[in-house]
């Protein structure tokens, strides 16, 4: 039976002791919990937010890959997120960035063909964004069709460790090209270039993440430097598969048409360059940075066809979670419907946190209250068993001896109503109950008397 407590509780305490028949610490303890998931919910919400500040490892200065940076720059200001730059001497360097803890970099354009087939972790992709041409130019008026012919000669392949290094000695190599007599120099793009333009070299080696794209203008015009057509690029793709190669074609005129420049189809080899980032990376951020991709590298340019990129081609690094998500369903329907960024993202992390306690509280409010309701109904019901047997024996006159039998029983029964605790919404009941036991003391008190 409930008693009134002088005690001042918590109106939600108070609540559940009312209604439930909780004791003061079981409906304390309810409250403390339910706080405390809320607690966890807005902590959950607070520290997921999206990093206003990234860093991306890009590239030299006139490099496409610091141009991409800029874009990215640019694009994500729009958003209210700060991209900082930081230039490097290319795909190794980036490389090295994402993978030395504690860099500080989020970001990086990073070519394929450098790691092989064991990828350093901590590094995940976010799709293949462009392509990075291997270009060879040398000096001279006459045609080389196979890079064999550059045996002998000065050859500028960039700088020890380097991306352009590394698959200019691979393909070098599938041709017998190793050393003497052929004289490999290596040096960083931009002094190899002015070695190049000093007559220096003979041949230089340059790939886009560390060649101006302005430079690569001015060899194409130069009289009397040659551009590298490669004639046997089917046959460089199979010998050598562990590059990740990928075939480009620059049609006549695709620099200058008025100039006709080149003057004839040219045939380029390289990898794909591929967009990562640390493991990790907020999921949010991750989805916006490849909507940028898609504005930044989804046009048709010189070396890739309209919407070809950026697209779920990770070749040597493995494609995060969120970029899968992405590639197969898009933006989710929050950031389409609202324009702001950060809004849709509150949206979204309250919608995370809120509709999984929703979904697990709104099936408990419904059902605890029925097996709660049964069980104190079980309760009660067990005490009419006994009540009901003593009432039928109630029915024919008693001896002394068997009415102070029953009586007893009876008080025993009314001890274990009198131990009952019910809600007060049980309250009609439980007094219905207690009438009832005074009914057949009644009765067996007019069975003792007749």
């Amino acid at each position: 039976m409930l008693t009134t407590s002088s005690v001042r509780r918590p109106k939600f305490v108070t609540a559940l002791i009312e209604t439930f028949g909780f004791s003061p610490w079981l409906a304390t303890a309810v409250m403390v919990f339910l706080i405390g998931l809320g607690a966890v919910a807005l902590a959950w919400v607070w520290y997921s937010a999206p990093p206003r500040t990234l860093t991306i490892t890009s590239g030299p200065a006139g490099s496409s890959f610091q141009r991409y940076a800029e874009a990215y720059q640019k694009a994500l200001a729009e958003h209210g997120i700060t991209l900082k730059i930081e230039p490097s001497g290319g795909s190794r360097d980036n490389l090295t960035r994402l993978q030395t803890k504690g860099g500080g970099v989020d970001l990086g354009f990073v070519q394929g063909g450098l790691v092989g087939e064991n990828p350093p972790a901590g590094v995940v992709s976010l799709g293949s964004i462009a392509y990075q041409p291997l270009w060879i130019f040398y000096r001279g008026t006459t045609k080389i069709t196979r890079l064999s012919e550059l045996a002998g000669k000065r050859l500028g392949i960039g700088s020890p460790g380097s991306g352009v290094e590394a698959f200019a000695r691979a393909m070098l190599g599938a041709n017998g090209i190793t050393g003497a007599p052929t004289t490999l120099v290596e040096q960083p793009t931009e002094a190899a270039a002015k070695a190049f333009q000093a007559g220096q070299l003979d041949v230089l080696f340059m790939m886009g993440d560390s060649a101006p794209m302005q430079l690569v203008r001015t060899y194409l015009r130069a009289p009397d430097i040659q551009v590298y057509s490669f004639t046997q690029a089917d046959a460089y793709l199979r010998r050598l598969s562990t590059l990740n190669l990928n075939k480009v074609v620059i049609p006549q005129g695709g620099f200058d048409l008025g100039q006709n420049l080149p003057a004839q189809d040219v045939i380029l080899l390289g990898p794909g360059v591929e967009l990562l980032a640390r493991k990790g990376l907020n999921s949010a951020v991750s989805d916006l940075l490849l909507d940028v991709a898609q504005k930044v590298h989804g046009r048709a340019g010189l070396f890739a066809k309209r919407g070809e990129f950026p697209a779920p081609l990770a070749r040597e690094f493995p494609l995060s979670d969120d970029a899968v998500r992405y590639y197969k369903s898009g933006q989710s329907l929050t950031y389409k419907l609202v324009d702001s960024f950060w809004v849709a993202n509150l949206i979204n992390r309250l919608l995370v946190a809120v509709v999984p306690f929703i979904l697990v509280l709104i099936p408990a409010i419904r059902f605890l209250p029925v097996v709660y309701r049964w069980s104190v109904q079980l309760r009660i019901y067990r005490c009419y068993r006994p009540l009901m047997e003593l009432e039928r024996d109630a029915r024919s006159p008693l001896a002394p001896e068997r009415s102070a039998e029953l009586l007893e029983r009876l008080a025993a029964v009314e001890a274990d109503v009198a131990k009952l605790k019910v809600p007060a919404s049980f309250a009609s009941q439980f007094y219905d109950l207690r009438y009832h036991v005074n009914y057949v003391r009644q009765r067996l008190q007019a069975a003792a008397g007749g």
